[in-house]
């Protein structure tokens, strides 16, 4: 899958932890279907998203799977797609990932994508799926089903301490970077604060955007115990970008000292500033899941040259972010590992670094600080 060499070698053998990632539609997908799960941003009339390093990406790299000529033309890539169908597609891609475990964001889960646990039947040779808990979307059920204001603080606690009871859940996320941005008063809200921005709630469900009751979100995530994954930088056009820098967070990081392990997920455009924080806060961890795919296994290597200058090795963590189509669960994997044996290959190579230590960074970053923070056993 990746370079020759004795790092390269590794990477490719290692089953790796995809601590954050997504469902794959079971459904077949035409054209127009499949270019908008390519994109974060919109299949624009007369703009293809198979014309963008991802799109380009999935035609050389994920063609072959298909039993296609490297750089296959779009239209017969999608026609090859409809005419193996969406299991057999989902097999191919998911089983040639080299992923043993998926930890499984729910909260955004419209009919038609897999479960967890269909997710890792998809993969094959005794994979494992876990669960993330959107904190968003278990606040919006609460609101949904009618909660007088004053009671709003309470009942949404004891859903999200359900929530985080069921089987299989191994962490929780939030979408506060979408919602509000991180530049919030990282001082926990008091009762009076989020019983009155709970009256400004609609009546009936509606969008968590409040910034006292994301606040509490995050507060209540806290309490719960369990690593805190935070969406970082890049995202759709819901996103702020100015306001996603994760350095807004480092008031509440002081006052969460010594809490919960928080995950910041993706960070590109702000890898940099995400490094620096996993650097000086020991709660901190960090991925550039999402950005592997989109800018495709030819530049990996510099967005993880980046995010690594300064990062603490046990502090790097592999994830996807697959969404929708499996394409990104083997390009996210395909860009990983190339990306890191590059940079790590070339530091040994330099005598920067000795190839001992490469491979254990190897485990670290794949598998292992993965199984640390989510305390996975050593089996999982």
């Amino acid at each position: 899958m990746g370079t020759a060499g004795p790092v390269a070698e590794a990477l490719d053998a290692l089953p790796l932890v995809d601590h954050h990632c997504h469902g794959v539609v079971t459904a077949g997908l035409d054209m127009p279907g499949f270019a908008s799960l390519l994109t974060e941003g919109e299949a624009w009339p007369g703009v293809s998203p198979f014309d963008s390093p991802a799109g380009v990406a999935v035609r050389r790299h994920c063609a072959p799977l298909l039993d296609l000529p490297r750089h296959a033309p779009a239209e017969e890539y999608v026609a090859r797609r409809a005419g193996l169908g969406p299991a057999e597609v989902n097999r191919r891609f998911l089983s040639a990932a080299g992923t043993k475990v998926f930890c499984v964001d729910t909260g955004y889960a419209p009919e038609g994508l897999t479960t967890p646990e269909q997710l890792a039947e998809l993969a094959g040779a005794g994979a494992l799926a876990h669960e993330v808990v959107r904190l968003e979307t278990v606040a919006e059920a609460v609101v949904a089903a009618g909660v007088e204001p004053d009671a709003y603080a309470r009942t949404f606690e004891a859903a999200a301490w359900e929530a985080v009871g069921q089987p299989g859940v191994v962490a929780v996320k939030s979408v506060a970077a979408y919602r509000t941005g991180f530049d919030l008063d990282p001082a926990r809200p008091t009762e009076a604060e989020i019983t009155e921005a709970a009256r400004r709630l609609p009546a009936h469900g509606g969008r968590l955007d409040d910034p006292v009751l994301v606040r509490h979100l995050l507060w209540t995530a806290v309490g719960l115990g369990l690593p805190l994954q935070l969406h970082t930088g890049f995202g759709d056009n819901d996103v702020r970008l100015h306001r996603c820098d994760p350095t807004h967070l480092t008031d509440w990081l002081h006052l969460t000292s010594g809490t919960i392990p928080v995950m910041l997920l993706h960070c590109w455009p702000y890898q940099r500033q995400a490094a620096y924080l996993a650097a000086v806060f020991e709660q901190v961890y960090l991925d550039v899941g999402l950005t592997l795919h989109h800018v495709g296994p030819g530049r990996a290597g510099a967005v993880l040259a980046e995010a690594t200058e300064i990062t603490p090795f046990r502090k790097l963590l592999y994830s996807s972010d697959a969404y929708g189509v499996a394409e990104f669960h083997l390009l996210g994997a395909l860009a990983f590992r190339r990306g890191l044996a590059e940079l790590l290959q070339e530091r040994v190579d330099s005598d920067e670094l000795s190839l001992p230590d490469a491979l254990r960074l190897v485990r670290w970053a794949g598998r292992d600080n993965a199984h640390r923070v989510y305390r996975f056993s050593d089996d999982t």
